[in-house]
């Protein structure tokens, strides 16, 4: 299908519209139907100048034209860059809601002083004034999620092809029996300059029969992806199920043994990186990390990986746990595609897997915030600058997820949970709360605590950061969630509860103690695990952390009988912590902890996760946490 716009016709539309978009469309100066990706990669360059770059620009009152970003067709895609760098990566305050159901969100009339209803009158009547194109999705799975459409201005295409990557594109002939839009977004970038002083703002409108959502930014992360994933927890938190944040991988030893891994954690938290194979040095070693304060190095001998079957890559449908007495969490993919970060990819040969998916793709791709010029190739290793010298920190590919080998489809039974912190360093001279090991052992309550902190935790290179120690959210997707935290707090609670088969870790990434390290400890961790068949260990293989919010560590660890030093465990062993910077450490996760829990000692919380949290308010044990919910996470002494 061309991509030149046609006279709207609704009567062409196998499924009704909502009445304001049946408005907005039937008035606008044009409409495009969006039919498949291939029409969209066109849309996205549809009018390109000399050197092959298509402008994304429009007339901003009292500013004149302001360019919001640009494309070009390159061998492998399409490339689009924005020009204003605070607009290459999610601002974490993006999200307002416009509506006055419950929740805990800064609303549009807190935030701006006014009622949302204004401003979504004149968004909705600018529309008309545009070109627009609107194609039809699914948002989620078809037996969780909901109908959706997008209308957006048409010169934004790119914006359009992300949007159909990661969730999905219906024709006509596609539509399935009872299609109804009950979500909708609109996409309106001028008023980021004129209404909301320049800044990334996404309004949630949630109306009794539909979610509408308001983009008023081209960066597809707080809308076109986690705007949909807000919709997808609206819809869990009246039927009382979850999408989790994680990234989901199926590990098959060198001995054809598997287990089936969720990684949770805040943007950074190494979700992407838990479907990557182990990064391997020239001489097939694996560079365990670099002494910040020494220099040393230490390498270990893995003559070979496990194999990594990918599941879900950032957004996990959860179903109950599974029949037949398992006790596991069952999940799927809530999306089409990987929105997949590569800021750690700086040169060639780093992760030969992802080049070779992007470089020469089964389909085009979308690239952001990499350098590439008209008919070049882009490369992931190629970053876009933010300023002379300093590359953007959040370059992204979007890959379909048909296209990843060995993908799997459909859903899997959970056996590990883990979640990834991203930590400082920790030295006597600086200490902080680098105090993690390269795994711990979690009990089910303690697991929920980590949770509802959810630490976003050192450099985060997906956000705009603003320095220190702060929280995700609940569940580390609270900052795309519309409602009340204590909500969403339950809904999880009472998930760990139903999945007694289901074991917790918890792992941090980028360093441990003094020692750097990148995600070392998260792949060192699934190799182990996978060997062991899960996260089964004794009671004496163990011993209590030194704080004991981190639960349990091992003693001492081999890997194809290679042992792991096990200061990497018990990070106040390293000299160059000791134990009264660990204790400093110690106390700011305590107070780190304290802090965010207390806010959810509501009148609804559940009454089991009151005692957790009272628990840990009054320094309970590590043992104390594991009598309140007695899934028997050690296995029996012999």
């Amino acid at each position: 299908m061309d991509h030149t716009a046609k006279p709207f016709d609704p009567t062409a539309l196998p499924y009704t519209l909502p009445e304001e978009a049946l408005d907005i469309l039937s008035n606008a100066r044009s409409v495009t139907l969006g039919e498949n990706v291939e029409q969209l990669n066109k849309l996205a360059v549809a009018n390109p100048d000399e050197s092959g770059w298509h402008e994304v620009a429009y007339d901003v009152p009292g500013k004149g034209k302001v360019v919001e970003a640009k494309a070009c067709r390159v061998k492998n895609g399409i490339a689009a860059n924005y020009i204003d760098p605070y607009m290459r990566r999610r601002d974490p305050d993006c999200m307002v809601i416009g509506d006055e159901k419950p929740t805990d969100k800064p609303t549009f009339q807190q935030r701006f002083g006014t009622s949302f209803d204004s401003m979504r009158a004149e968004t909705l009547e600018w529309m008309k004034t545009q070109d627009l194109m609107m194609f039809p999705f699914l948002a989620g799975v078809e037996d969780k999620g909901t109908g959706a459409i997008v209308i957006a201005p048409a010169n934004a295409g790119f914006f359009a092809l992300g949007l159909a990557l990661l969730q999905g594109i219906l024709a006509n002939d596609e539509i399935p029996e009872g299609f109804s839009p009950k979500a909708v977004i609109y996409v309106a970038p001028p008023f980021r300059h004129t209404h909301l002083d320049g800044k990334q703002v996404v309004v949630h409108n949630r109306l009794d029969n539909k979610h509408e959502l308001f983009a008023y930014n081209l960066y597809p992360g707080p809308s076109a992806k986690k705007g949909i994933y807000g919709v997808l927890l609206n819809i869990g938190e009246q039927e009382k199920w979850v999408t989790m944040h994680c990234a989901t991988a199926k590990v098959v030893t060198p001995y054809e043994q598997s287990i089936v891994i969720s990684h949770e954690g805040a943007s950074g938290g190494g979700k992407s990186e838990m479907l990557e194979p182990v990064h391997r040095q020239t001489d097939n070693t694996l560079k365990m990390g670099e002494n910040i304060v020494s220099g040393e190095t230490r390498s270990l001998s893995l003559p070979s990986s496990c194999n990594i079957i990918p599941v879900t890559d950032d957004m996990a449908l959860c179903y109950p746990p599974a029949e037949g007495g398992s006790g596991k969490l069952t999940v799927a993919d809530a999306e089409d595609a990987w929105f997949v970060r590569v800021n750690h990819i700086n040169k060639y040969g780093v992760d030969p897997h992802l080049e070779r998916l992007t470089v020469t793709p089964e389909k085009p791709l979308l690239f952001l915030n990499i350098d590439a010029q008209p008919g070049s190739t882009a490369l992931i290793w190629e970053h876009i600058e933010d300023e002379p010298g300093k590359p953007c920190p959040n370059p992204r590919v979007i890959v379909p997820r048909d296209t990843v080998p060995n993908i799997h489809t459909g859903k899997t039974n959970v056996d590990i949970r883990s979640f990834g912190v991203r930590c400082p360093p920790c030295t006597k001279e600086d200490p902080t709360y680098g105090i993690l090991g390269i795994f711990h052992l979690l009990p089910p309550s303690l697991a929920w605590l980590w949770r509802l902190v959810a630490p976003r935790g050192h450099a985060n290179p997906s956000i705009v950061d603003t320095g220190g120690m702060a929280s995700e959210g609940v569940g580390s997707y609270w900052p795309f969630a519309t409602g009340r935290r204590v909500d969403q707090a339950n809904l999880l609670l009472e998930q760990i509860i139903n999945s007694p088969a289901v074991r917790y870790v918890l792992i941090p990434n980028q360093h441990i103690g003094s020692w750097e390290m990148g995600f070392i400890p998260q792949w060192i961790t699934r190799e182990l695990l996978a060997r062991r068949g899960g996260a089964h260990f004794k009671r004496s293989q163990l011993e209590d952390s030194r704080c004991p919010l981190l639960g349990w560590n091992p003693k001492s660890i081999m890997i194809e009988g290679r042992p792991v030093g096990s200061w990497f465990f018990s990070v106040e062993k390293q000299p160059e912590v000791g134990i009264e910077a660990y204790e400093k450490g110690a106390e700011i996760l305590k107070q780190f902890f304290h802090r965010e829990i207390s806010q959810f000692l509501q009148d609804d919380l559940h009454p089991l996760g009151r005692e957790i949290i009272e628990c840990c308010l009054n320094g309970g044990s590590v043992d104390d946490y594991a009598k309140l919910i007695d899934h028997q996470s050690l296995l029996a002494e012999d």
